[in-house]
């Protein structure tokens, strides 16, 4: 994994309504590398084996992607709250607003 970590990011999720954009923005904001599958299983096996979260993720304007990509939503959420659960020593602390 990658040591060069951010410890603090804003992710701005204003205006993403498809889940393809969502993965865009996650692959961008969480330094993803360039062939990542852009899909839920990629984003596991990224952020498990090849990249390090940030110590804290803020999501800006999560009720946005809530109403307008509801699965897309719960799905990040419960990865990053399995993620937290299964790896403490790596645990990412997670806002949503």
């Amino acid at each position: 994994m990658c040591d060069s970590v951010k410890k603090d990011i804003t992710i701005d999720l204003k205006g993403v309504s498809t889940k393809e954009k969502l993965q865009i923005l996650l692959k961008q904001n969480l330094d993803f590398p360039d062939y990542y599958g852009e899909n839920w299983d990629a984003f596991w096996d990224t952020i498990t084996g090849l990249v390090e979260l940030p110590e804290k993720i803020t999501f800006e304007h999560w009720l946005d992607i809530e109403k307008t990509i509801t699965i897309e939503a719960n799905t990040l959420k419960e990865m990053l709250n399995n993620f937290n659960k299964k790896y403490p020593m790596m645990k990412s602390e997670v806002t949503y607003k």
